[in-house]
């Protein structure tokens, strides 16, 4: 988790320090900001990490912190941190997709395992983004009539079925399936519908 990024939102100074020092102590790196709006000036997409959030903070709250990155499509995993008279925004806060919540006073140790969970979350989300559109390039190389044939085959069709479907030869189908072999680097059905399914949008 080198590369992990943990932004502290919190509009207490002495809250942000404590919680710097405590995360740097497992080796993340630590980006304080004193409001929502520090935070959306700040926040980096192209790294990994995890958003630890007050729910009451002045100006934008929690919550609407949680909307906007809703609206502009940021979806760093969000641990909201709460006192015990919050526990019901702290709820609506994972209705809106926080991915856990803590209430204060927290213990150290808890709120740094949630913290590296988050983060590795965070990762591994992007990884399957990464393989996603890596996908979809291979898959955009493909012509109109290959990307027939292939999804066909993805469906289970056999040549011949498939020549069937498309009014074709069963010669001219092995032909395109021989295409998109060598087009998409794959050497087996298998592999043809492995890279088809990590093109799929993610549920």
């Amino acid at each position: 988790m080198a590369d992990g990024v943990v932004y502290v939102v919190d509009d207490d100074a002495a809250v942000r320090d404590g919680l710097k020092w405590l995360i740097e102590s497992v080796e993340l790196q630590v980006t304080p900001c004193a409001s929502a709006q520090a935070f959306l000036e700040t926040y980096d997409r192209t790294r990994p990490g995890c958003l630890v959030l007050d729910v009451r903070l002045r100006g934008m709250s929690g919550l609407d912190l949680q909307a906007e990155l809703a609206r502009l499509d940021i979806t760093i995993p969000t641990i909201v941190v709460t006192g015990h008279g919050d526990v019901p925004m702290a709820v609506r806060a994972m209705k809106l997709g926080a991915f856990d919540f803590v209430e204060k006073p927290f213990n150290d140790q808890e709120l740094l395992d949630r913290i590296q969970n988050a983060v590795e979350a965070d990762q591994v989300a992007r990884q399957g983004d990464q393989q996603r559109a890596e996908a979809c390039a291979l898959l955009a190389t493909l012509s109109p009539r290959e990307r027939e044939v292939l999804d066909l085959l993805v469906d289970g069709l056999a040549n011949k079925e498939v020549a069937d479907r498309l009014g074709l030869s069963t010669r001219t189908i092995e032909g395109h399936r021989a295409r998109l072999m060598e087009k998409l680097a794959c050497g087996s059905l298998a592999e043809l519908v492995r890279l088809r399914l990590r093109a799929a949008p993610a549920a």
